[in-house]
């Protein structure tokens, strides 16, 4: 038996299939299936970023609250942190092209009903879907990317890969900026279904399909059940905190079923025949090094980049695109310093790159936590385009790691790991960090209004304006006298901006601690080996 099935045969199949066979025309050719790929890649990553900049317009349109536009974000992050694994399972058993085409067409239908929702509950369960679907496309591309090239030019091939996924995820609020203002905040989905229909096409016509020999019959069921409820035990406790108290049963006890989930999740992984994360491959120090420098470092990149739109446009009084044209030193550095961290690796190893990389980081939180409401342009750029610089190595270099010091029979399963670990701590930055935020906001707000002379409130009419305060905007009253109304704007930036510098601390302190398991990391003995196996 290969070591792998090619399902529609090329017109003459080596003995070894783990080196692929020639190509002749569009179907299957490497560069066009990195091509064809990278289209679908881009428009999950870009979503992932994209509605930062919609998330104001959204807020607004809709009446939600700080935890409905979260539950925007996190609901679509969770949803590809917990199915990505599964995904790839999938991919592996029914063939990735098929995995890839369903994801494709699942995900333009959703972002077209996202869309055309007229209520934030709908908004939420359709980014929840398009969550779902999205991560049958990840592991897909890079399955396929495996199958397709040559091991010699693999490498090559995943770089451009990574580069396509942090080019879009920093080019997101850009785009996000120039379609809320010029058209509405419904572009930002409806925009997918043209480059969802155009992915699909290049698919259906370049797209080969490739399935592992020892493709898994079973799939761990329970295992997926325990995972998606302990993180939705964990996010909605740490959403919900502020809002019901730390102390309080309720957080208490979801926090405590997170624990005993997770506890049971990794037990029965011990048991299962085919289980959904074969624990032994964290065996590997430096492989679960790399897995927690992505939880960390998306934790305080997606947490953080959360505040700043608020603060751009609802602080500074920026308009979509004006705010999308700030971060452009974020993007221009992420775009840029992707394919000099791809050099560094390469040459050096992943070590010092990553370690720099988060120091940079950190820095760069260290000071946006000094943001204020008169900060000019050029001292944010400054702190953006650091930022972007610090993130690229590990954008660039997580690859390699993960998957490079994984069993080659386990290569797959660490593709998904390695965006699973992405998506997980994203969402738990922008749950965490809105926590942090959020309790800022609720101890500093009461004796900032004091402290301005303003009338005296009852604590309900302070809680609808601590609501408000949390995403940057000020209470002000239709028929509030301008001296006043100018009082309460004074106060509703000076507070949002205390909460926002707290959440850029906690995010600082994560880098650092990011920086120091990076120190763990190493070039993988199975990388050229892995990804040049038959195995998908």
């Amino acid at each position: 038996m290969t070591s792998q099935t090619t399902v529609e045969k090329a017109p003459r199949e080596p003995e070894d299939t783990s080196v692929p066979a020639p190509v002749k025309g569009l179907r299957g050719h490497p560069w066009l299936t990195l091509f064809s790929v990278a289209i679908g890649v881009m428009m999950v990553a870009l979503d992932g970023t994209i509605v930062a900049i919609a998330n104001p317009a959204i807020q607004q349109d809709l009446g939600a609250s700080l935890a409905d536009v979260q539950w925007i974000t996190n609901g679509y992050m969770l949803a590809l942190a917990v199915s990505l694994i599964t995904a790839g399972k999938l991919g592996d058993r029914f063939g990735h092209r098929q995995t890839f085409l369903i994801g494709i067409a699942g995900f333009a239908a959703a972002s077209a009903a996202i869309g055309l929702s007229q209520g934030v509950a709908l908004v939420i369960f359709f980014r929840v879907l398009q969550g779902l679907f999205g991560a049958l496309l990840m592991p897909a591309a890079l399955g396929l990317l495996r199958a397709t090239f040559p091991a010699e030019k693999l490498n090559m091939a995943i770089g451009i890969w990574g580069m396509v996924i942090g080019a879009s995820t920093a080019g997101g609020p850009i785009l996000g900026g120039v379609l809320v203002e010029h058209v509405n905040w419904q572009s930002v989905f409806f925009i997918n279904v043209p480059v969802g229909v155009l992915a699909l096409v290049f698919g259906l016509v370049i797209l080969k399909d490739h399935r592992a020999a020892n493709a898994p019959r079973s799939f761990d069921i329970g295992g997926i059940v325990l995972l998606s409820s302990a993180m939705f035990c964990l996010i909605w406790a740490l959403i919900k905190g502020s809002e019901w108290g730390w102390g309080d049963i309720r957080t208490i006890g979801f926090l405590v079923g997170a624990v005993v989930l997770f506890a049971a999740f990794a037990f029965t992984q011990t048991k299962v025949r085919e289980p959904l994360i074969p624990l032994a491959m964290f065996r590997s120090v430096p492989l679960s090094a790399g897995v927690v420098l992505m939880v960390l470092m998306a934790f305080a990149f997606m947490g953080g980049l959360f505040f700043v739109t608020f603060y751009l446009q609802n602080v500074h009084g920026m308009s979509p695109v004006d705010s999308g044209l700030h971060l452009l030193p974020l993007t221009g550095m992420m775009i840029v310093g992707s394919p000099l961290a791809g050099a560094a690796i390469t040459r050096f190893g992943p070590r010092v790159p990553l370690v720099g990389g988060m120091v940079s980081v950190a820095i760069a939180m260290f000071g946006m936590s000094q943001l204020s409401i008169g900060t000019g342009t050029l001292t944010m750029s400054l702190w953006f385009a650091l930022l972007g610089f610090g993130l690229a190595p590990v954008m660039v270099g997580a690859t390699e790691v993960i998957v490079g010091n994984a069993p080659m029979e386990l290569s797959g399963v660490a593709g998904g790991l390695q965006q699973a670990a992405m998506q997980v701590g994203g969402s738990l930055g922008t749950a965490v960090l809105g926590a942090v935020m959020a309790a800022q906001v609720d101890a500093k707000l009461g004796d900032n209004w004091k402290e301005a002379g303003l009338p005296p409130v009852d604590p309900a009419q302070l809680d609808q304006a601590s609501a408000a305060i949390k995403v940057g905007m000020p209470p002000v009253a239709p028929g509030t006298p301008p001296e006043i109304a100018a009082k309460i704007t004074g106060v509703a930036h000076d507070t949002f901006v205390s909460g926002m510098s707290a959440a850029f601390m906690v995010a600082g302190i994560v880098a650092v601690v990011a920086a120091l398991v990076a120190t763990l990391t190493k070039r993988g003995t199975n990388a050229e080996a892995g990804m040049g196996a038959g195995h998908i």
